[in-house]
């Protein structure tokens, strides 16, 4: 199978050392228009491309690793199902209706078209998912969970104003309260937006607005209360604490320790992670975006033989998620007006 990664930005050479960390080092090429990022990608020692169609003539692919900005995810994605090409997509914020027209295309068509659900793959909504789905702390009914980086940090390397998180359509926090709730909706189902207020609170040079404070319902009456902004500074924030009928678990990214007790415990129970193995110049470890390749790759060898995808994410589930976000954007918007 051979694997060509689109996009040589930090999320496209992180793509490269998944598949060379899987055993697919020969079979790896990468495409990218700008100079700088094909040169940082050199050290990979795999086919480099700055043409797309000498790309596609050249190193026929079986398989995209879209890693470009959101707004040219679907361009990619399109040529991939017009070719026959199994695709993996980095996650999305835009163009929703082109994600569910694509879905439809591809219903009598025997090709994975994996959109990106990273945070399903880490430890730690791996072992909350596993917790609430075995009863331990009873009836979940309520999460409060905040996430958030300052955004200059994110790609200290280049100036803000040069990367797509800097802009509206595809801002930092709009970007990431999708990426958030696919993994929260996994595990509590999916969520009815209530109330959101959004507001750009910085000076940073960016016209995007930097923090979403959001309520959802879930079923059976659960309520989520969810923060993402792209503030918080010098460390990044990630915490989370479920209340249930029987219990709770909490979860700080400063310990890395998850924590959960019950009424039938006498004290918590904790639970250390790994910090993982966290390549230079980089915040997050490489091992859940390897599994999250991993996994991709065995939907197509599935596919291949006859089987359903086994992975867990679809164009379908995107395009429910990003609804999610533009409803929350629309009450956010009414908010607004009422109080003009």
């Amino acid at each position: 199978m051979r694997f060509l990664v689109i996009g040589l930005g930090s999320m496209g050479k992180r793509r490269v050392r998944n598949l060379i960390a899987l055993g697919h080092k020969d079979s790896v090429a990468g495409f990218d228009l700008r100079e700088d990022r094909r040169d940082e990608a050199k050290k990979y020692e795999i086919e480099l491309y700055d043409s797309f169609d000498r790309a596609m003539e050249e190193f026929k692919p079986d398989a995209f690793l879209i890693s470009t900005p959101p707004n040219l995810h679907m361009h990619y994605a399109y040529i991939a199902q017009e070719n026959g090409i199994h695709s993996f997509i980095e996650a999305s914020v835009v163009d929703a209706q082109k994600i569910l027209e694509l879905s439809k295309i591809l219903k009598d068509k025997k090709l994975v078209m994996a959109p990106s659900c990273t945070m399903r793959y880490y430890p730690m909504p791996m072992k909350i998912k596993e917790l609430v789905l075995g009863g331990v702390i009873g009836k979940v009914l309520n999460y409060n969970y905040h996430t958030g980086q300052y955004l200059p940090d994110w790609h200290p390397w280049e100036k803000i104003e040069d990367f797509y998180v800097s802009n509206p359509d595809t801002g930092g926090c709009r970007e990431i309260v999708p990426f958030e709730l696919t993994w929260l909706n996994d595990i509590f189902g999916d969520g009815k937006p209530l109330a959101c207020v959004r507001r750009k609170l910085t000076d940073m040079q960016a016209n995007i607005d930097d923090i979403y404070h959001s309520i959802l319902e879930y079923p059976n009456n659960v309520i989520g209360n969810l923060t993402v902004e792209v503030i918080s500074r010098p460390k990044a924030t990630r915490e989370i604490r479920i209340l249930g009928s029987e219990g709770e678990i909490a979860y700080s990214a400063d310990s890395n320790e998850l924590r959960y007790i019950n009424t039938k415990m006498s004290d918590w129970d904790r639970i250390n992670f790994d910090t993982g193995t966290v390549e230079s110049g980089y915040i997050n470890p490489e091992e859940p975006y390897i599994n999250e390749v991993k996994a991709y790759i065995d939907a197509i060898i599935d596919v291949k033989n006859a089987k359903p995808s086994s992975y867990p994410n679809t164009l379908e589930d995107d395009y429910k998620i990003l609804q999610t976000l533009y409803k929350l954007e629309e009450i956010s918007e009414g908010r607004d007006d009422l109080s003009r």
